[in-house]
């Protein structure tokens, strides 16, 4: 199983859609006993949080950001959690929303420093 998420930073290696989470989003996780949580912002995201669980090297949560033009949007998420040969982390993530039509797979990955 990969390390912990607890205290860790991090972020797209690309943008999605116009609008939405891109390469500026920095997700701070946190982890206790299969529970995971984040808070992100950047880019258009004003406030955004995540909530679920992992299970081995698997996270299922359900996240709700804020835009800056005012707007919200909830969604469900299935990560693969694996380690990169450099130690840092990284998230295959497998997304739908569900406020809004739309779904795809992103990646982010640990920032360092």
């Amino acid at each position: 199983m990969a390390r912990s998420l607890d205290g860790l930073v991090l972020s797209p290696v690309a943008d999605q859609a116009p609008g939405q989470v891109g390469t500026r989003t920095r997700f701070t996780y946190h982890e206790r006993d299969g529970r995971i949580w984040a808070e992100y912002e950047g880019g258009d995201i004003v406030h955004g949080h995540l909530v679920g669980t992992r299970d081995a090297d698997t996270l299922d949560f359900r996240y709700v950001q804020l835009k800056q033009d005012g707007t919200t949007y909830s969604g469900h998420c299935v990560s693969a959690v694996t380690e990169l040969p450099d130690g840092r982390v990284r998230l295959d993530e497998t997304w739908e929303w569900e406020s809004l039509r739309g779904s795809g797979t992103s990646v982010v990955e640990e920032l360092t420093g």
